[in-house]
C-alpha cells in the first residue's frame, strides 16, 4: 500500500506554534521539520506503541509517520490542530501493519452479529463493581496496559485517543476517520470491557496474595548446631 493512502487528504491543521513551523518547511526550510518531530515524536510513539504493542514496531511507525507527513505537507489545511493530522497519519499507518499482520481482525464492530437467536450486538459486557485498590501506581498501570492490549484493534484506538492522549470526541473522530456517534459507542463499549478485564485481573491478583499471605510458614528447624 502506498504512503499516499495513509495520509488523510484536506486534513485540517493547527496552532500552538505548528503552523509556524508548516509555513517554514513549505517556504523551503526543511530542516525545520525536525523541530516539529521533537515536538510530537513521543506522542506519535506512545499512540503506535499503543496500539501494535511492540516497541519496534512502534519506532518504525513513527518513523514512518514522520515522513509521510513531510512528503504530504502541503495535504495539510489550517482548520485544527497539526497534532491532529499528525495522530491520523500514525493511526492509519499502525492500521496497516496491523491488517497485514491480522486480517481477521478488521471487522466492523459497529454491526450486530447474526445469529440463530437473531441480531446481537457484537460486544455484551456484564457491568461490574470497582474492586477494591490494592496495588500500587506501577501494577496499575501495567494491569491496564495488559487490559488494553487484550482489545479489538479499534476499540484499543479509541481508547488511546481520548483517554491516553485526552483528545477531544471529535478530535478523535477526525483522527479514526469515524463520526462522532461511533466514537462514543466504541468508547463505551470499549471502556466498559477494560472494567471487566480489570476487575477479573484484580479480583484474581487480590486472591493469590491473599493465598500468599494466609499460607503456613515454614518450620524452623530445632536441631542444635
Amino acid at each position: 500500500m502506498s504512503r499516499e493512502s495513509a495520509v488523510p487528504v484536506g486534513a485540517p491543521a493547527g496552532d500552538d506554534g505548528d503552523n509556524a513551523l508548516v509555513a517554514a518547511v513549505r517556504a523551503g526550510e526543511r530542516g525545520r521539520f525536525q523541530e516539529l518531530v521533537a515536538r510530537h515524536q513521543r506522542a506519535v510513539y506512545r499512540t503506535a506503541l499503543a496500539i501494535l504493542r511492540s516497541p519496534e514496531d512502534a519506532e518504525d511507525i513513527t518513523q514512518e509517520t514522520f515522513l509521510r507527513a513531510l512528503e504530504h505537507l502541503d495535504q495539510f489545511r489550517g482548520e485544527a490542530r497539526f497534532s491532529t493530522w499528525l495522530t491520523q497519519i500514525c493511526v492509519n499507518t499502525s492500521r496497516m501493519a496491523l491488517r497485514k499482520r491480522h486480517p481477521e481482525l478488521w471487522t466492523s464492530l459497529d454491526e450486530p452479529v447474526t445469529t440463530d437467536d437473531g441480531a446481537l450486538p457484537r460486544e455484551a459486557v456484564e457491568w461490574r463493581e470497582d474492586p477494591e485498590q490494592a496495588y500500587s501506581r506501577q501494577e496499575q498501570e501495567e494491569l491496564l496496559l495488559n487490559a488494553l492490549a487484550g482489545l479489538h484493534p479499534s476499540y484499543r484506538e479509541v481508547v488511546v485517543l481520548r483517554d491516553i492522549r485526552q483528545l477531544s470526541t471529535e478530535e478523535t473522530a477526525q483522527a479514526l476517520g469515524l463520526t462522532v456517534a461511533n466514537v462514543k459507542t466504541r468508547l463505551l463499549r470499549a471502556r466498559l470491557q477494560l472494567r471487566d478485564r480489570l476487575a477479573a485481573r484484580l479480583h484474581a491478583a487480590a486472591d493469590a496474595r491473599d493465598l500468599a499471605s494466609s499460607a503456613p510458614a515454614s518450620p524452623k528447624d530445632d536441631r542444635p548446631c
